[in-house]
């Protein structure tokens, strides 16, 4: 049975209505109260982002003080708020949040000590952030949230980025631009550069963009702390470099001008990324020479992204070159990549969105008119660029080549310390020969890390374990989990079991899969939509499908996770691994009506149940379906379970459209399995001396197609020398076996 769990609601997980709705339907944006309703559509300037500001109670506020500050209870209410404040000026933030927590519902009441109380519980780092987070939940609880300023919600947002809870850091923000509230640029700063997907951001700081033309001209000269910078502006083009949008990254790039905000060394290492992301590797190689020419002085991480860049183009011998000049010291490494420039051919067309990056990089004249620029200083490569390279090697396969590399830049370190391989450079290594399949020499350097003085972390520990599960040695991975946790005191993580679960699963073991499972959950991590699904495969695989349907459900009851197609096309494959037809269906119809609507993997796990249920009539049907919801991404194991089936059932009709089908999408049916297939089980078709007459001609076209797919199959038949997809007519029964 599986372990039962009580799950708590997450504290920082967006509310539909706060603040990143649609729209706010809370009671702070109601007109419940007569001066917010008037603040709602003004725009206020944030104060300087700091938890202990003395402006705090001179900011204009979005709440007024409530009545005389009495509660029922008399002065109870003011005089614990002033308590509160008075910690607060005090700067004993940890005793304020006692005493908040003492009586939530009641405190703070006062703006003042609200907008207090939420910059110095945000002002704190790591872990204490959860408390900024339990305030917010308690205020919205209350309708409250007006009695916040803008540098405190500034303040939280930040904070709540840089602990890798964007979506609370674009909620706060989106809710400030509703209000009013001018947001300081450092918050939604770090939730651009920290949003997901990149168009989410755009989409953010953009907002924030319209807010600030939309605001007076006096008010943003007294706001400077809000107005977009350079750092706000890479981190945009560095979202329109993630998402690939051209033409929204040339419309920033020429909008910094706006806003008075000059591109530096990061921003063209953007311009890089941008390029490299719209596959012109001609522009990549000129962007380092606009740059020096505009009067930007280039760092080491742009010659990181220009190695990255061409490794990721698979241009192994140019980063190879980039990376030798810099190890020579080479001044002169404009010349190379000009050289690079005008050997690739890669103008897109004028309509192209990716022709709009010409502009940025490409400066007036042709490139061999204009001198070539040298490089103020030598940028001698550092670890992550030999990294980097490293990566390039791997994915060629190039495995030999990580591993000599690994060592030059050993003896590299004794005369430049930045060449040190770091923890990085040792998880591609690894990673390399795991993927190779040499566990033996993976270990090898696992064991290196810690006498250089470099200890793995979870990640390399990760790659470790996932090695050990691919080759079925579950016994090491398990060994090797306790020298992490018990030896290097390294914590494991939702990966760390994922991995070990899925071990479990290529291992066929659904108990050490679950008991996995248990124990991730007994040290407090929450499980992942990915570890409820390895579940159920564990479960599927076992041949246990009521269980899989108990994960399923609990998964359904988790708030923390989202039950996604996967989730639900797992469900499928349990029940269809074990010809549960019919069931399976159930889950699909259930599927639909959750919005969620069945792909491919869906019908492919519904193939191979009406297999395994031995229901050709259902593969007829599933066929139909096929072809009006999803041919064009129908894949060779879907169409070869469905042709598999109709060949078995005798159904030479329908097998030859769907053979037909898989060879225009170039994939080839595998004809010797469909010839053994059809001499054991059909050919002696048609042949009975004693049937009447009309049984004869009601199986003459049932024997046209017979014929045809014995002629595709290149067995004798009656249609050599002639088209096997012939045209036969339709014809009442013709794929009744009977």
């Amino acid at each position: 049975m599986l372990c039962c769990a009580r799950y708590s609601l997450y504290l920082l997980q967006p509310h539909p209505s706060f603040p990143g709705g649609a729209t706010c339907s809370c009671s702070c944006s109601t007109a419940t109260s007569s001066s917010s309703g008037n603040h709602r559509q003004r725009l206020h300037p944030p104060a300087a982002l700091s938890p202990t500001t003395t402006s705090l109670s001179t900011l204009p506020l979005t709440h007024p003080p409530h009545g005389d500050g009495h509660d029922e209870d008399g002065a109870s209410s003011s005089d614990a708020d002033a308590a509160l404040l008075a910690l607060l000026r005090a700067h004993d933030t940890d005793a304020a949040y006692r005493l908040f927590t003492s009586n939530p519902s009641l405190l703070p009441s006062s703006p003042t000590t609200a907008s207090r109380l939420l910059a110095q519980l945000s002002f704190s780092s790591g872990a204490a952030f959860s408390r900024a987070a339990r305030l917010l939940q308690s205020l919205r609880a209350r309708g409250a949230l007006d009695l916040l300023d803008a540098n405190s919600l500034s303040l939280a947002a930040a904070a709540a980025a840089r602990s890798r809870d964007a979506r609370l850091a674009h909620s706060l923000l989106l809710y400030m631009l509703r209000q009013g509230l001018l947001p300081d640029r450092r918050a939604y700063t770090a939730a651009v550069a920290r949003l997901a997907p990149p168009t989410k951001a755009l989409r953010l700081f953009d907002a924030v963009l319209r807010a600030l033309r939309r605001a007076p001209p006096e008010l943003l000269a007294a706001s400077a702390t809000c107005l977009p910078d350079t750092a706000a502006f890479n981190a945009a083009l560095s979202a329109c470099a993630d998402a690939g949008d051209c033409r929204r990254f040339r419309e920033l790039f020429d909008g910094m001008r706006e806003w008075d905000a000059a591109a530096d060394a990061l921003t063209y290492n953007v311009v890089i990324k941008m390029c490299a992301r719209a596959g012109r590797k001609g522009l990549v190689a000129r962007v380092l020479e606009h740059m020096i020419s505009a009067g930007v002085a280039p760092c080491t991480t742009t010659f990181h992204s220009l190695v990255a860049a061409f490794v990721g183009f698979g241009d192994i011998p140019t980063a190879e070159r980039i990376v030798q000049a810099m190890r020579e010291q080479r001044k002169d490494i404009c010349l190379l990549l000009r050289a690079v420039a005008m050997e690739c051919d890669d103008a897109p067309d004028a309509e192209q969105d990716a022709a709009l990056l010409d502009d940025i990089v490409i400066a007036g004249g042709s490139m061999a008119e204009q001198e070539v620029p040298l490089l103020s200083k030598a940028y001698p490569p550092n670890a992550r660029v030999y990294t980097t390279l490293m990566k390039g090697y791997m994915n060629a396969g190039r495995v030999e080549d990580v591993v000599t590399m690994l060592r030059a830049m050993r003896r590299e370190a004794e005369t430049a310390p930045a060449s040190r391989p770091d923890h990085v450079t040792y998880t591609t290594v690894i990673s390399a020969l795991v993927a190779a399949g040499d566990m033996a020499r993976a270990r090898s350097v696992l064991d290196e890390m810690a006498v250089a003085g470099v200890p793995p972390n979870r990640v390399t520990y990760n790659v470790m374990l996932n090695g050990y599960c691919q080759q079925l040695q579950i016994g090491k991975a398990r060994e090797l989990f306790e020298e992490m946790v018990n030896g290097a005191g390294i914590q494991p993580g939702v990966v760390t079991y994922n991995t070990l679960m899925d071990g479990c699963v290529l291992s066929d073991d659904s108990a050490g899969a679950l008991a996995f499972f248990n124990e991730m959950r007994s040290r407090g991590i929450a499980p992942s939509t990915v570890s409820y699904t390895t579940l159920m495969k564990a479960f599927a695989v076992s041949g246990q499908p009521k269980m899989a349907h108990k994960v399923f459900e609990e998964m359904e009851r988790d708030p923390r996770v989202s039950v996604d197609r996967a989730a639900w096309n797992m469900l499928v494959e349990c029940y269809c691994r074990q010809g549960h037809v019919e069931t399976a269906k159930q889950v699909v119809e259930r599927m639909k009506e959750r919005g969620v609507q069945p792909d491919v993997a869906t019908y492919g796990s519904l193939a191979k149940g009406v297999a395994a249920a031995r229901k050709p009539g259902e593969a007829l049907v599933l066929w139909n379906e096929v072809q009006e919801r999803c041919l064009e991404e129908a894949d060779e194991e879907l169409l070869g379970a469905l042709a598999d089936v109709c060949v078995r059932a005798a159904f030479f009709r329908k097998a030859l459209e769907i053979v037909a089908c898989m060879e225009e999408k170039g994939i080839a049916p595998n004809k010797t399995r469909y010839r053994k297939m059809y001499i054991e089980m059909h050919s002696r078709m048609f042949t009975s001396k004693h049937a009447s007459q009309a049984r004869q001609d009601r199986r003459r076209e049932r024997k046209r197609a017979a014929e045809a797919f014995k002629f595709w199959l290149g067995l004798p038949n009656s249609y050599y020398g002639g088209e096997w997809r012939v045209e036969l007519p339709p014809l009442e029964g013709d794929d009744d076996p009977s």
